[in-house]
């Protein structure tokens, strides 16, 4: 048979640099040598601070000050205060050391200062290798693109994620599945980034329910770094859709943590547009050796014990309005036409955390 390829496609990247293997932290000081960084600022959460601590002994003199008050989705006051101690120390790069919350707090300094970033990533969510930063004013987070927040290199060390609790990997790991799902059926979308996909969410989907019944496994949690890094390097290359809108809506809105968020919503809106894309739906099927990837991925939650629904993140059944109303005002691309009521429904679903069922929006 004729080999037929028939898709137009533009593909472009300005690639991060990549340090992979555990025990690879201890190439900071090369990293941060090769960068020319000679007075890094050491961005943590109040949490991670022993980590911030230890990177900053393993920078030497290299890394000059600590600021611990990264937070999650990244307040303009937050980000403000940060932009402020990287100029009193007089910094001439960050390491963001952490997880989401870190990475878009170096993100945030670095739309103001130009400061180059070299993460240590130690959740799976998949910032580090993407120009996409998110700040949040009020009740409303915003979210852009910029190569100036594109981390120049991030170092893989799995040891690193030991110490990440058993809940936190498991929906950090569906969260990056995430940005690859709906990587699938992008507008700017292209082949080079649906293989990169397809592998990353096989090797999350495989890894996770390891790193969660071995914690201590390095093997399984390189391999679900591994997926990460590939999930993440399609976010930061195409756009993303209703998933993603729902998610930074309700994170905005009603401060629900990321990745749980994310973690609820994935198989309802795979169950909405999935339909609608039997190419992105093939991919994620043979990803995920099933038949239907958004009850796949609904039975995977369940397996790994993150929350089933927005009920259990603390969402009001009163909230859903609200938000299905804030995520139609500037909707993003989405393969599947949009509406109101589509959106309430699919809220609605997720509020109530059953299986999902493609056939429910048939009639919105």
């Amino acid at each position: 048979m004729k080999p037929h390829f028939a898709t137009p496609f533009i593909y472009s990247t300005r690639a991060t640099r990549i340090v992979f293997g555990a025990g690879s932290l201890e190439r900071l000081g090369n990293e941060l040598d090769e960068l020319g960084i000679r007075r890094a600022l050491v961005l943590c959460t109040p949490e991670q601070r022993e980590l911030a601590e230890r990177v900053r002994a393993i920078g030497g003199a290299r890394c000059h000050a600590i600021f611990d008050g990264a937070v999650m989705h990244v307040p303009v006051e937050t980000a403000e205060a940060g932009v402020r101690a990287a100029k009193e120390h007089g910094a001439d790069g960050l390491v963001a050391a952490g997880g989401g919350s870190t990475l878009g707090l170096a993100k945030a300094i670095a739309l103001e200062t130009s400061l180059p970033i070299v993460a240590i990533p130690t959740t799976y969510a998949g910032s580090e290798v993407t120009s996409i930063y998110g700040l949040t004013a009020g009740s409303e987070k915003k979210t852009g693109k910029s190569h100036r927040v594109l981390p120049r290199t991030a170092i893989y060390d799995a040891t690193l994620t030991l110490t990440l609790p058993v809940a936190l990997s498991a929906t950090s790991g569906l969260n990056a599945i995430a940005h690859a799902a709906e990587g699938l059926y992008a507008q700017d979308g292209n082949p080079v980034m649906s293989m990169f996909a397809e592998e990353g969410i096989r090797s999350l989907a495989q890894g996770l329910p390891f790193v969660c019944a071995q914690p201590k496994d390095i093997e399984a949690r390189e391999v679900t770094q591994y997926g990460a890094w590939l999930c993440g390097t399609v976010l930061g290359n195409v756009g993303m859709a209703l998933h993603h809108k729902l998610c930074h809506t309700l994170g905005g809105t009603l401060n629900l943590p990321h990745a749980e968020t994310h973690a609820v919503i994935l198989p309802y809106a795979m169950a909405f547009n999935l339909p609608a894309v039997p190419d992105a739906r093939a991919r994620l099927s043979r990803a995920l050796d099933t038949d239907d990837p958004a009850v796949a991925l609904y039975e995977l939650g369940r397996k790994l014990a993150v929350p089933a629904s927005l009920a259990e993140l603390g969402v009001s059944e009163s909230d859903l309005d609200r938000v299905a109303e804030f995520a139609m005002r500037s909707p993003y691309f989405n393969p599947r036409p949009l509406s109101l009521q589509s959106v309430r429904t699919l809220l609605q679903m997720a509020f109530e955390g059953d299986t999902p069922i493609s056939s429910a929006f048939l009639r919105n």
